[in-house]
């Protein structure tokens, strides 16, 4: 089943700004937040869909690589999933946005896992960034990548227990006179983190939230027709949280390696061919690279220099899986700079010959035709 467009979502356009976007997700999100549909997993799943469409559209990095590439901008292990979102991944990340709307004034009656008061609120991790080069074949052909990756994990026999400021909570809560009554607020605390617990027990190599560095190899599906610069994200494989908390994202950014005779323009690919001045007279077949191996092409006598040879889908997969991007083989024919007397005597006579007398006819396009062509 198709996703839902993550603007008709949140019931906006693509031209909203961060304040529209931010407005639009609040409404939904307390229209739909589960302390006032207790039970209803319709309205949990329009709530955990608004939560994944404000993650994108709040983010203006991932907000440009949406409207370019829509969903496929996060597959392969670079997005949600479908819904991949739980309620610990969005009040851990977005709990800020809902104000005083619920508990009294202040925060949430319950963070993270149930919503019923005197829950713990799971911190996540944070995310860890590196970059993966890739060639031209593995960008056309997708790609598993194993990497090693120095992340923070949990030292072995590291023990919690209930922090005694939150009493397990995460947070702590004022209540304060105003001129409007008894407001109630809700903080962060500053004790645990708002983990809502400390360390127990700990090995001396672990540091003073019971983690250590570890280095791990880490699989990551890269799916084809990815771009320069693009970011994907493996979930779960950042650095770990103390006690109950989430791990955070490891966050992959795409760099390409140039081609050694391939160029790359979007989807399609450009290779510049060079011939010799009797192979465009006589004609000839040339092997040229390919980013699925060699192939051998028919190059008819008589051709001119500029011409290109389009070979339809041996281009690179579109990201957004609408077919493949084509090869356009630039014809160029080489003239040579040094002749020997023979060679110059025979030119020399085929001056005036009609032969040798440049005749376009109107199937020869022009420059400016043939670039309009490459995008069209």
């Amino acid at each position: 089943m198709a996703k839902q467009d993550y603007y008709d979502i949140l019931g906006i356009d693509k031209n909203a700004t961060a304040a529209e976007i931010k407005k639009a997700y609040r409404k939904m999100a307390l229209k739909y937040h589960p302390d006032k549909n207790p039970d209803n997993k319709e309205a949990e799943t329009k709530f955990k869909e608004a939560a994944e469409a404000y993650e994108v559209l709040s983010n203006a990095d991932k907000k440009a690589r949406y409207d370019q590439f829509g969903h496929q901008a996060f597959d392969g292990n670079g997005g949600f999933g479908g819904g991949g979102m739980n309620m610990d991944d969005i009040f851990s990340q977005f709990g800020d946005i809902f104000g005083g709307a619920f508990g009294g004034g202040g925060g949430f009656s319950g963070f993270g896992g149930g919503f019923g008061g005197g829950q713990q609120r799971r911190v996540k991790g944070s995310n860890l960034r590196i970059r993966v080069k890739l060639t031209l074949e593995e960008i056309a052909n997708g790609v598993e990548k194993k990497v090693k990756v120095r992340r923070k994990v949990q030292a072995p026999g590291t023990t919690y227990k209930t922090c005694t400021t939150c009493n397990g909570s995460g947070q702590v809560t004022r209540i304060t006179n105003t001129i409007l009554g008894r407001m109630q607020t809700a903080t962060t605390c500053t004790t645990c983190g708002g983990a809502g617990q400390t360390i127990d027990k700990k090995p001396n190599e672990a540091d003073a939230h019971g983690l250590l560095v570890k280095e791990e190899v880490v699989s990551i599906k890269i799916p084809a027709g990815v771009v320069d610069g693009m970011q994907l994200k493996v979930s779960g494989k950042g650095n770990e949280a103390p006690g109950n908390g989430i791990s955070g994202d490891l966050l992959v950014a795409i760099e390409e390696e140039k081609h050694a005779t391939l160029q790359r323009e979007g989807d399609n690919l450009h290779y510049d061919m060079y011939i010799s001045l009797p192979d465009a007279v006589l004609g000839t077949s040339k092997e040229i690279d390919t980013v699925t191996g060699k192939v051998r092409i028919k190059v008819e006598a008589g051709v001119q220099s500029g011409k290109i040879l389009r070979l339809r889908g041996k281009g690179i997969p579109s990201i957004n899986g609408y077919g493949k991007g084509d090869l356009l083989v630039h014809v160029n024919v080489w003239t040579p700079k040094t002749l020997n007397k023979q060679q110059k005597d025979f030119f020399e006579s085929m001056k005036e010959d009609e032969h040798f007398s440049p005749k376009p006819e109107s199937t020869d396009k022009s420059f400016f035709e043939k670039v309009k062509d490459m995008f069209s």
